[in-house]
Order: structure tokens, then C-alpha cells, then sequence
């Protein structure tokens, strides 16, 4: 990893620490966006689950 490039993780922190809801509707909104992005993330082409580090299927 090349110490030019800040850290992929830390970057994704403080983009969401932007976004701050203003009320629990607003906080839960949030939440749900980013768990509807990971659930996306783990479909395969095929529409399928793919299978997680736990050996588990979401």
C-alpha cells in the first residue's frame, strides 16, 4: 500500500460522519441505504447469494 494513498476505510468514515441525520427517521434511512448497498454487493450475477466468510448465505 503506498503511504501517498490515505486509507480506503478511514476515507468512507468521514464521508458518513458528513452525513449526520437530524432526527432517528432520518438516522434510520441512512442505515438502511448502506444495508441495501452490502445486500446488493453480495448477489451474484445469477441473482443468487453468495456465500459469506461465515459460511452462512445472505
Amino acid at each position: 500500500m503506498s503511504t501517498n494513498q490515505p486509507d480506503k476505510n478511514l476515507i468512507n468514515t468521514v464521508e458518513r460522519m458528513d452525513e449526520t441525520p437530524v432526527n432517528s427517521l432520518d438516522a434510520q434511512q441512512q442505515q438502511q441505504v448502506r444495508n441495501d448497498r452490502r445486500k446488493q454487493a453480495l448477489h451474484d450475477s445469477d441473482g443468487k447469494y453468495k456465500e459469506n466468510e461465515s459460511k452462512s448465505y445472505h
